[in-house]
């Protein structure tokens, strides 16, 4: 050992890996890495990694073009013996060509229906009409849902669950749309739906950063107050969403648990008739009560967890 500390000698994993057919490689498919939510999963999906003696590789699909294809094909070339994929996007062709190399791949809140892969979601629906009943319990009348034009599958299970819960208790819901998935997007909704004819009393935006954005128009330039005028609900919790500047009550993503059961698959691969067995995993986001929502009766309660009985 005192001779290869010396001589700087290292194991040529890669070497190892051709000879055992297995890299340690997997490679983290993921878009918008800078926001808040997608770096905190890709900081634990990381280390999870780390700790189980695999490599890291990431492939950062923004806008899902051409050049996601490329960098999938060069990770291929290392013989990266899994993908785990993080987002709505890319496109379905992409999980194709990952399992066609004969990949073990992990969806993450994606709806791919396919055979082989473990695919790990969030109740995104069931979530909605809890946000609904919260809207209610404050005495708010005029609901509204702000999303981004991302059209991913949880985006859309979520304003789905919200607009199914409403419609069930005779309720109309406003649904706005704009852009990409970021605090000027909601801001853009902001001005739209608070200059509308018919203003909403209650907003269920689709993620913290969309509600963060909208909360400062309706703060700064309407003059409203959050939640005497206005009750706004988002998803996440990311950090910003307990700042006291926004208070916001929102849905936490089981970050831990995501990483955790993703990472144990990959290493233990249940296997059936030589093939992966991978039952679908579905997880429940907790409420969290913050001061964007008033409790029924009063003023909201900061940093409690409340579930739909409540």
């Amino acid at each position: 050992m005192l001779a290869a500390e010396e001589l700087g000698y290292h194991v040529n994993h890669l070497a190892r890996g051709l000879m055992r057919n297995e890299s340690g490689i997997v490679c983290l498919i993921v878009s918008e890495v800078a926001t808040p939510y997608r770096s905190a999963l890709l900081g634990r999906l990381t280390l999870n990694l780390q700790n189980a003696g695999k490599v890291a590789m990431l492939i950062n699909t923004d806008r899902s073009d051409g050049s996601v294809d490329r960098a999938l094909q060069q990770a291929l070339r290392y013989r990266a013996d899994a993908s785990i994929i993080l987002s709505g996007l890319p496109d379905r062709s992409i999980t194709q060509l990952c399992l066609r190399n004969g990949q073990r791949l992990v969806l993450i809140n994606r709806d791919d229906d396919q055979q082989g892969p473990l695919r790990i979601n969030l109740d995104d629906h069931e979530a909605g009409g809890r946000v609904v009943s919260a809207f209610v319990r404050a005495g708010c009348r005029r609901l509204a849902f702000a999303n981004s034009e991302a059209g991913t599958p949880s985006l859309m299970a979520r304003e789905r669950g919200f607009v199914a819960a409403a419609s069930a208790l005779g309720m109309e819901v406003i649904v706005e749309r704009h852009g990409w998935t970021g605090y000027e997007a909601g801001s853009v909704l902001g001005r739209r739906m608070l200059t509308a004819k018919e203003r909403p009393d209650a907003v269920f935006c689709a993620t913290d950063l969309l509600a963060c954005g909208f909360m400062d128009v309706a703060r700064h330039q309407f003059g409203l107050s959050v939640p005497n005028d206005l009750c706004v609900a988002g998803f996440d919790d990311i950090e910003q969403a307990s700042w006291s500047s926004y208070a916001l009550t929102t849905f936490a993503q089981p970050i831990a648990d995501i990483a955790s059961r993703a990472v144990d698959w990959l290493s233990e691969m249940p296997q059936e008739d030589g093939h992966a067995v991978a039952q679908p995993i579905t997880l429940k986001a907790e409420m969290i009560w913050r001061n964007s929502i008033r409790a029924k009766g009063g003023t909201g309660n900061a940093s409690t967890v409340i579930d739909g009985s409540e």
